[in-house]
Parts: structure tokens; sequence; C-alpha cells
């Protein structure tokens, strides 16, 4: 590879001029940063905050290539462009119904990131500048390095577990351990003992075992965790490893890092505490790996009681006479990719005089916000979306619900049943309105907390029973 240190050298003083260049510069990159977080916040402006997203990123690299001596320029270059290569080719030909699976898979690269960087700034201090006059690595960077390697690598096995179950190489339902809890608890103990090994002494021990034991750990704390709780899990993940590139950031003096770090971290942070209130699940048992053992650990079936079978015919009937049906979206819908359907579906309406809405619920899918992506992929009207606190007191004026894959999030035995499993939980409020029609492949399975749904047996609920693609298709050949 060819080295250019002296003309690099030339190019960082004619690019970054004065200190205060390279720092107004991150601050400009910070600032596009809050500015994508703000308009990812919203379906309408997410384009927008995703560009500016980009802008930002593109500000703190080129800042960074050009204020840091560099053996070979070539080397990143091509580094960037492999890596960037492989990420328009994944974002062009990856399905929006795998997208958790692609999330969980980048926080796994993030977390390994981490865990390459400290182990590098590890073997060689000096070239990272974070030695002392006698050739130590100074303490205070022994402290970022042991706390980036360790959340970085417990990032990364437990996102590697995320995507095995959400791709289907691993079962969904818990997988759970004897002595669970007791042996987090120590393999935790165990981490803390060998970071303040590692910060009293540097030693390597102390800090391969550091690494070893976090991989082990970011395993243990996932594998109990059902499939279907991983909204939680995916915001949780992405929380660790926005905390482990901000440490990262210290280590290697680079204040882009530390603010994007602490944004990711941050925000992270905080949409997991929002979907375990959604949940009716406390955060912190969440963070320890247990809540989703007690959450998916159910293997009750379906209530043997009668029930109404409707037909596609019916459903077509009962919406087009309707003056009001709201949407339900749910898991279902995404795995038999129904959304085109369910928006052809809703054209249709539209064009009858029917007003058509969507309810989404905080934790619908697989990751937060699944649903409201999968109706934008099938350009359904943003100002047709609502979350559950705007739409829940309209069920009661709505002729017909319509539910499409979704089930613990529309039972209401969350308001009432104070032994069920998810007593407390907010849902939809699907049983108010006149008519609720049911889509479900069949009456066999639960949701993921074990409980059948007493919605199926409402004398104002019909169940339509098929695959929800197929199902939706059929009731919009029957509208036509």
């Amino acid at each position: 590879m060819l080295s250019l240190p002296e003309r690099h050298t030339d190019f960082v003083l004619a690019v970054t001029g004065p200190d205060w260049v390279p720092l107004l510069a991150y601050l400009v990159a910070g600032a596009c940063f809050i500015l994508a977080l703000r308009g990812l916040s919203s379906p309408e402006s997410s384009r927008r905050g995703n560009l500016t997203g980009m802008l930002g990123m593109t500000i703190a690299v080129v800042t960074t290539l050009a204020t840091h001596q560099l053996a070979s320029l070539w080397e990143i270059g091509i580094a960037i462009l492999v890596g960037g290569g492989i990420g328009l080719v994944t974002a062009r030909r990856i399905q929006m119904t795998a997208m958790p699976q692609l999330v969980a898979a980048f926080h796994s690269l993030v977390g390994m990131a981490a865990v390459l960087v400290g182990a590098a700034a590890f073997l060689n201090p000096s070239a990272f500048g974070i030695v002392d006059r006698s050739g130590a690595i100074l303490a205070v960077s022994r402290i970022e390095m042991g706390l980036g390697v360790a959340i970085g690598a417990i990032t990364f096995s437990g996102s590697v577990i995320a995507f095995l179950k959400l791709n289907g190489n691993m079962s969904g339902k818990p997988i759970l351990l004897p002595a669970r809890h007791w042996i987090n608890l120590a393999v935790g103990l165990a981490i803390l003992f060998f970071l303040y090994g590692f910060f009293d002494s540097a030693s390597p021990l102390d800090f391969w075992t550091l690494a070893a034991l976090s991989f082990a750990i970011g395993f243990l704390l996932i594998v109990p965790i059902g499939g279907a709780d991983m909204p939680v899990v995916i915001s949780m993940l992405n929380s660790y490893s926005g905390w482990a590139a901000a440490a990262m950031g210290f280590t290697l003096h680079n204040t882009a890092m530390i603010i994007t770090g602490a944004l990711v971290g941050s925000s992270g942070a905080i949409l997991s505490y929002i979907m375990c209130k959604a949940m009716n699940r406390s955060f912190i048992s969440v963070i320890a790996g247990g809540f989703g053992a007690v959450a998916s650990g159910g293997e009750a079936a379906a209530i043997d009681r009668p029930y109404k079978r409707g037909s596609a015919e019916d459903a077509a009937f009962l919406m087009s006479q309707a003056d009001k049906v709201i949407i339900v979206p749910g898991y279902g819908m995404a795995v038999s990719q129904a959304q085109h359907a369910l928006r052809e579906m809703a054209d249709q309406l539209k064009k009858e005089g029917v007003e058509v809405k969507y309810a989404i619920h905080p934790v619908a899918g697989r990751m937060p916000g699944h649903m409201n992506v999968l109706l934008a992929e099938a350009n359904v009207p943003y100002d047709e979306v609502f979350e559950l606190e705007d739409i829940n007191s309209e069920f009661a004026t709505a002729d017909v619900a319509f539910v499409i894959g979704a089930n613990d999030v529309t039972n209401p035995a969350a308001k009432t049943d104070k032994s069920s499993p998810i007593y407390g939980m907010p849902v939809l409020d699907v049983e108010k309105a006149r008519t609720v029609l049911f889509v479900k492949r069949s009456m066999g399975g639960v949701g993921y907390a074990g409980v059948d749904n007493e919605l199926f047996y409402r004398d104002n609920t019909m169940m339509l029973l098929a695959d929800a693609k197929k199902m939706v298709e059929e009731i919009v050949k029957s509208l036509g």
C-alpha cells in the first residue's frame, strides 16, 4: 500500500487551519445528529432526518481523516468503499419485514468494532496517545477502554442471539437455564472484579478475561427472552452500542464518537423505558435479562369456546357498509407481508366513502416502529396512522375494527384480569368497536404471553381464519 504521511500532513494543515476548526466541525456534526433524531421521531420527517444524519456523519468522517496522522489514505479509502458497498447492497436487497434482523446485525457490528478498537489500544497504547512518561497506559484510559470493551462485547453477543431469534435460526421461545439469575449475578460480579483488576494493573489476563466474560453475559442475558419481546431488546441493545461507541470515543480522543455514542446511548435508554412502560414491564428486569422468561414462558393452549367465523365476503360487506374502519396491524401482517394488500383494501374502502385509519401499538412487531416502517413501505399516508394514545378513544365510534396479526396488544384481559401476565399493559380498545374482524391463521395459537385472547369469543367479534395476505387479497376481490 502507498503511504503518504508527508502529503497527508500538508493536507491536514491546509484543511483544518486553527485548532478551533475541527472542534467547530464536530459541533456541526453533533447538531446534525440531534436534528436527525428529531426528524426520525415522525414518519413524515424521517427521510429528512436520515439525510441530516448522513450529512453529519460525512462531516465527522472527513474531519477525522483530516485531523489525524494516517499510515495510508488508500487503506482508509478502500475500507470505506468496501463497507459502503456492502451497506448499499444490503439496504437495496433487504425486505422491510427483515428490518429487525438487520438492525440487530448492525448493533453486533458496532459492539465488535468497540471490542476491536479496545484490543488495538491495549496492544499498542502509544499509537493512541494514552500512555504516561513511563509507557504505562493512563488510568483514565484503562477505565474507558475496559468499559468500552465490556459494553461492546455484551452488545455483540446479545445482538447475535437477537438476530438468530428474529431470523428463525434459533427458536423464538425463551431458553431458560437452571439458576440463570444466579449465573448472571456471578458473571456480572466477575466482570466488575476484572474491570477493577484491569484498572489497577492493566494486566493482559484481566483484559482478556473481562472481554470473554462480557461476551458470555451478553449471550446469557438475551437467551431467556422470547422472540416476541424483541422491541425492548432491540432498543436496549441500541443503547448499549451507543455507550460502547462513546467509551471508545474517549480512547480515540474523538469528539464526534463521544457525541454520537452519547446520543445513541441516551435515546436508546429512553426508548427502552418507553417500550417497558408500554408492556407494563420493569426496566430493571429487562436489563437483568429476566423479564422475557416470565412474559413469554406461557404454554397455555387456546380455550375451546364457541366463536363466530366469517369469510372474506362477510368482511367485505361489513366494511363496505361502514362509515369508519380502524385497521390494527401486528406481527402476523409482517410475517405474511400483507401490507401492500392491506393498503389496496383501504384504498377500495375509501373509494366507497369509508373513513379509514390505522392504529399502531408501541410494541407491535419486532422492533420499535416496525409497523410504521411496513406501512410506509406500502405508501400508506402518514396522516392515516395513529399511535395508541391518539386513537384509542375512537374505537367506540368505529363501525369496524380490522385486526390483522395482532394478539396480546388487543386483549381486554390486560384491563380486567389481575391474574393475567399482561395485566396493566396498555392495549388498543378494539372491543369497543361495533364489529371486530380478527384475521388469524388458526384458533390454536396464543400470543407471546401464553394466554388466549378473550376478544375472539365476544359477540361482536368475527374470526377470519386464514393467512393474513390471502385473506386480505380475497377481501379486495370481494370489494371489487
